[in-house]
């Protein structure tokens, strides 16, 4: 049985140290990504919505690249809306640029109410190649 091994991206350490948790946990050649929000390099949320869902599609990338994954990698995704109904359609744009073609992972997407100040997360896991 292997140990799980924890992930985290450059320069990025100090956020999870903070609140005592990982960027992502290696098991296998499965990677689990703690769910990826669109913070400034300060930590604070980014004001405008679709720059916020773009910043944790790069939170993102850097936490797979850590484990070197790429979005390509990614089989099960799940995103997590303050008001859904309205951000929807920006997070479909968004969502399509980064997934452009089949074959699409898994996803699933959760209204809720709260995200420390956030609008908008996204955790995954995906296979490690090789």
């Amino acid at each position: 049985m292997s140990k799980n091994e924890p992930i985290f991206p450059p320069n990025r350490s100090a956020l999870y140290e903070k609140h005592g948790y990982s960027a992502a946990i290696r098991s296998g050649d499965l990677l689990f990504v703690s769910g990826q929000v669109g913070s400034r390099d300060d930590g604070s949320p980014e004001p405008d919505y679709e720059r916020q869902v773009e910043r944790a599609f790069a939170n993102l990338k850097a936490v797979l690249g850590a484990a070197g994954c790429s979005l390509d990698d990614i089989v099960d995704v799940t995103t997590f809306h303050t008001d859904p109904e309205r951000q929807f359609e920006t997070v479909l744009k968004v969502k399509n640029r980064h997934f452009p073609k089949p074959p699409f992972p898994n996803w699933t997407a959760l209204g809720v109410t709260w995200l420390a100040g956030f609008d908008f997360e996204i955790k995954v896991i995906a296979r490690i190649p090789g």
